[in-house]
Formats: structure tokens, sequence, C-alpha cells
């Protein structure tokens, strides 16, 4: 590097000449340094090896199954972070042999004391010496403990997971604390301006009285002083088992997480002891339709400079697929050719201008404020809905505006596009660890193998207007599931509602006053 430094300051002229270029030539803000040739090799350099793609290292999915069950899962990713965490198959579908809100408090306790960390503080000073950072997440049907940091730092991040997933300390003053937070999330939830977490536990309700994902994935505030230390210690015993669990990394090597996996989570001896605790629920879902309705006062949720109006919120959903199944991709263009969003969203094509609900809903019907379709999906069943809010005084044809769109959704007008944005923002979301972590964990965690992006991209391709036609149709023999909160003086009945998705045109019954 010397040479070469030496060689630049000489001004390079010999080697300028036989590579045909004027020596002497003048660049603007040149300075003292003469011009160096773009197309010489500098002497004393090392011949740059550039990467070619047909030599590229395959980055596909590892997994190893450990003597006690547990599933080790990797993708390599080039960088000096990794993501790693443990994914249990337990949630709060599971929770029907048990009070309501254990997943909600084993979320809230994740990451406080546990055998070898006397505190959170303790564990957080922990990562922090290797850049980390963690998070848990309970879903319906999974818990996630995920960790981020340097990849030098595997083997503590691996014996933290291990200890945090199996031997939490649960004091009295930590379940305490954690009353208190999940009173105040449940305070929040109502008083939100978006109501959107409150209406997709509504729909769910709806869809699945009573039963598996149907069950209210936040602890009821009669439930919060009536879990304790036991009754965790109960659903854990049944629940947290290696055989229901996968560690799952992103950019690391295969073979150092399963070495860290056997040297940690290989003969551990959980906390709640060793007995056999209650029988696993495998309960199936069971789709029922129904209706649930909240009616609330709107008008001061968000106060202010510039609140936001009254307004009425409707979800209606059909039941759709597991995400086992071959109509799951189907439905995955279904639910990005509807997309939609709230009228005020701003950006271009890619923010979902051009899908369905915006074009029918929201750019002819200027009193809406928001029509967005999701699709919630889970191992034995799936839920399509869309949500649209509106003034009080206009819910009866808002509702109608959306049995419509139900109705017309068997049309393929926007398949291309829709596959074509489907596609990206699968590739986008990819780009970043923590998502293909999940991916990965969720894959494995589900059917023992992941499908990697480009097979995915493959099955969205061949989806054919046939086959959203076909799914459109299943689904519309089902009963709805609807779910009201707001005003709901001028909400159709549930019946009229049933009747105007099993027509022709989406159209509500009329109604008939003799005074008006």
């Amino acid at each position: 590097m010397a040479a070469a430094m030496a060689w630049l300051r000489r001004g390079a002229c010999g080697p300028a000449r036989r590579c045909g270029l004027a020596a002497g030539r003048s660049y603007s803000g040149g300075g003292a340094y003469p011009s160096v040739s773009l197309t010489c090799p500098l002497p004393g350099v090392p011949k740059a090896v550039f990467a070619a793609a047909e030599s590229r290292e395959r980055f596909e999915t590892r997994v190893t199954v450990l003597e006690n069950g547990l599933r080790v899962a990797s993708q390599n990713k080039f960088g000096q972070f990794c993501t790693v965490g443990i994914l249990v198959n337990s949630g709060s579908r599971h929770e029907a042999k048990y009070l309501s809100g254990i997943s909600h408090f084993l979320e809230k306790l994740a990451f406080s004391s546990t055998a070898q960390f006397g505190s959170k503080d303790e564990i957080l000073l922990t990562l922090e010496k290797h850049g980390g950072i963690c998070d848990c997440q309970a879903s319906r049907d999974t818990i996630m403990y995920a960790v981020s940091a340097d990849a030098r730092g595997l083997d503590t991040v691996v014996n933290l997971l291990a200890d945090v997933t199996f031997q939490p300390r649960l004091s009295d003053e930590e379940i305490e604390m954690t009353r208190m937070a999940i009173r105040f999330e449940l305070e929040d939830l109502n008083m939100r301006p978006d109501p959107e977490p409150l209406l997709t536990e509504m729909i769910h309700a709806a869809a699945f009285r009573d039963n598996t994902v149907g069950l209210n994935r936040f602890c009821p505030v009669e439930n919060t002083d009536k879990i304790d230390r036991d009754v965790l210690h109960s659903y854990l015993s049944s629940y947290y088992t290696p055989d229901r669990m996968v560690l799952a990394g992103v950019g690391i090597e295969h073979e150092h997480l399963v070495e860290c996996a056997r040297k940690y989570l290989l003969g551990v001896e959980p906390v709640w002891g060793s007995g056999q605790g209650r029988a696993v629920d495998r309960s199936v879902a069971q789709y029922t339709g129904g209706i649930i309705k909240v009616e609330k006062d709107m008008s001061d949720v968000s106060l202010g400079p510039t609140p936001i109006p009254e307004l009425t919120h409707i979800m209606i959903g059909l039941e759709s697929c597991s995400f086992l199944e071959d109509d799951f991709i189907p439905f995955a263009v279904l639910n990005m050719m509807m997309g939609g969003g709230g009228s005020f969203s701003a950006g271009g094509p890619g923010k979902g201008m051009f899908t369905r609900l915006y074009l029918n809903v929201l750019n002819r019907h200027h009193w809406m404020y928001n029509a967005t379709s999701y699709h919630h999906s889970y191992e034995d069943t799936g839920l399509l809905c869309i949500h649209a809010s509106a003034d009080p005084k206009q819910v009866r044809e808002m509702v109608e505006i959306i049995t419509r769109e139900f109705i017309l959704m068997a049309g393929a007008v926007e398949l291309e596009r829709a596959k074509t944005q489907l596609k990206s923002m699968l590739m986008m979301n990819l780009e970043s660890r923590p998502v293909i972590f999940e991916d990965v964990g969720r894959q494995v965690l589900a059917t023992n193998t992941r499908k990697l992006p480009h097979e995915l991209c493959d099955l969205i391709s061949q989806v054919k207007p046939s086959d959203i036609k076909r799914v459109v149709t299943k689904m519309l023999h089902k009963k709805p599931a609807v779910a009201a909160l707001g005003d709901l003086t001028d909400l159709p009945t549930y019946e009229h509602i049933q009747a105007a998705l099993s027509s022709k045109d989406g159209r509500l019954p009329r109604l008939y006053r003799l005074f008006r």
C-alpha cells in the first residue's frame, strides 16, 4: 500500500503514458495531484476479485432435529449481526382449558429475572455488550422470543434464550408489575383513535365463537388478579416442551447454532419441573360466523386542534383457508388485489392506490374514511375481511358498498398487477433480517421445512383468474362474520348482511317504512 501511495505522489506519469493517456491532463479541482489513470491497475495493490453470479453461495434454510425433539433452523446471511430466537407453538388459541390471558402475561413477563440473571436490567446489560436488543411477541398460535446481536456473541445469546424460556423466576413483584402493565394496555386499547386491534379481536370472536382462534388474545380485566405463578407453571408444563419449539437463527453458521443448542437446550430441567402437565389442546378451529356489536361513543376519541370526526367502524369477514392449503396463495393474491387503506394515505402505486378498494370505494365515495382488506391465516383456518369507517349516518350505505365489493371479487381484472405487487412486497420484506428470522421460524414450526422466496414467487405467478373465482365462490357460501363499533343506530341486521352476500349484486334488502 505504501508503494501505491508513493506512486500516486509521484504522479504515475510512466504508466499513464503506456495506457495512452496524457500525463499532464488537468481536471477542475485537481490541485497538487495530477490525473490518475482509471484504466490501469495501481502497482503494489492486490488484484481485485469480484463476485460472480454463478459462484455465489446458495443461502438455503437448514433444519436439524435434536434428540429431545427441538428443531434448529438457520439461514446464513451476510453481515456482522444475527437474529436468533425461540418460537413456541403456544398462544391464546390453546387457553381453552386455562384462564384466558396467560399468553398475554407471558409476553409481558418475557426477559425478566431468571435463574442466571437477577433482573431485566442485567439481561439488557449482557446484551448491550454484544450490541443486542431483545423482544417477545405473542399471537394467537405462537410465542416468539427473539434477540438481535453481534454474531460473535451467539453462545451468550442462546444461553440467555434458554434461561428466559425454561428458567424464568416469575417473582411476585414481576407478576404484579405485569398486572399493572396489562390493565394500562387494556385502557389504552379502548381509548385509541385507531380501533383496528379491537376490531380484529371482535371479528375473530364473531367468526370462531368460543373456540381456538376466536379466544381473546388480550387478558380480560377480571382475569388479571387470578393469574399467578401456579397458573403460569401449569400452562408452561403443558406447552413449553422442546418438541413444540424451534430455535431459529439468521446470519449465523448452522453448525455453530446446533452446537449452542446442544449445549444449552438439550437435557435442560425447566423451573416448573419435568412432570407431565395437562393434555395439549389439539382442537381444530370451528368457523361459526355471527355478529358482535359494541355501542360506543366515538365522538371524543381524538381531541385536539385537528380532532378525528366521529366514525362508525364495520368489519365484515368470511372464512378463507389454512396457510397449509394450496388455496393460500390465491387468497394472498386476492387480498393484495383488494388492498385499500385510509382516505388520507400518501404515496404512489406501491402504496396500493390502484387496488380495488381505492379505485371502487375511496375514490368514488368521498365520505368514507377507510376501506382496507386483511387476511389472517392459521394452521387450520383463515379469515379474509374488509374494515370500513364512515359517519354514523351513512353506515347502511357503507355496509352495502362493502358487500358489493365482496360479490365483485370474482372478477380478475387487476390480477397481474396484484401478483406483481405481492411478489415485490414479499421480496422487499425479506431483505430485513428480523423478517427472515420470523419467516424461517414460523414455517419450520408449522411444516418442519421452509419454502424459499423464489418458490413462493413461482406459486404466485401460477395463479390464474379461475383460481380467484374458485376461492371467492367457495368463500361466499359461508356465513359472514361481522364486527361493529361505534354509533350503530343505522346498522343493517345480520340477516340483511347475510342476504346481501348471498345475492347476485351484493345489495341489501330494501327497507319500507310507513313513517319517516
